[in-house]
């Protein structure tokens, strides 16, 4: 099966009847800093706590049926941080990397990158390819890690790809429509996020996936990264399977068409 896996823990799985789960959960992992100031700890500390979190939503995604698990793991304006710390996080993405790969490859889980992969150290670099030519042909959850990624960069680089098509004669500026832009996006060939959270108290988006987003369900949450456990997905999970999704219809139209879908 496409989501059979098998993680060291317990499963940590919805209450019978919320069958309403997200194909795709984006998130924001806001938090890992104030974390450590909390505990009087250096920064990096947070970080390395938040790697944690990030392997039981990588369990409770897969087990609850989620298709793709997209993270926000380094933005393009995270370079403006101090040095030192930047310096930390790159190390210790390096190390995630080359730790945690074999155990996503163990479990059926498929590992992409996306972002200005070319803004990091060459060894890095490589240990992105080789994590992601690892897993590559797995068929469980896609685990997708946006790593020095903008969501104004994402939808730049689709501009210039139709504006060198049409500048080489294979393609008329009357056939660009947003389809044809959704095609030339970093995550052109993944279902569009369903639900999208962000933890540690902010309720802003952060130039994350500024066009995937469009009609994503925004779940906002206090609790700090290292801190948002398997139960805490859920709750986000279940908020989801309430609300209505019309996407530019009406609530009866939408209750019509699901009245026909199940009567067929």
């Amino acid at each position: 099966m496409a989501n059979d896996i098998s993680f060291d823990t317990p499963p940590s799985v919805l209450p019978a009847g919320k069958q309403n789960i997200p194909r795709h959960v984006a998130i924001i992992m806001d938090g890992n800093g104030r974390w450590a100031e909390k505990r009087n700890q250096p920064r990096i500390m947070g970080h390395r706590a938040g790697v944690e979190a990030v392997r039981g939503m990588v369990e409770g995604c897969a087990k609850n049926g989620v298709e793709v698990l997209t993270l926000f793991a380094f933005s393009s304006e995270n370079w403006r941080r101090p040095k030192q710390e930047v310096g930390l996080l790159m190390e210790l993405f390096m190390t995630a990397l080359g730790r945690e790969v074999k155990r996503l490859h163990k479990n059926n889980v498929r590992l992409r990158v996306v972002g200005d992969i070319e803004g990091f150290s060459k060894p890095l670099q490589k240990r992105v390819a080789e994590a992601q030519a690892l897993t590559q042909e797995n068929t469980g959850l896609t685990v997708v890690v946006a790593a020095n990624y903008g969501g104004r960069w994402d939808i730049t680089q689709a501009a210039k790809y139709l504006a060198a098509q049409v500048q080489a004669g294979q393609l008329n500026v009357e056939d660009i429509t947003p389809e044809r832009m959704a095609d030339a996006m970093s995550l052109a060939d993944l279902p569009e996020p369903d639900l999208f959270i962000r933890t540690g108290g902010e309720s802003r988006i952060s130039n994350f996936l500024l066009w995937q987003l469009a009609y994503t369900e925004f779940y906002f949450s206090d609790i700090l990264w290292p801190d948002f456990n398997i139960d805490a997905l859920n709750n986000a999970i279940v908020s989801f399977a309430t609300r209505q999704r019309r996407f530019g219809r009406t609530g009866q139209q939408v209750e019509q068409n699901k009245t026909r879908t199940t009567s067929c």
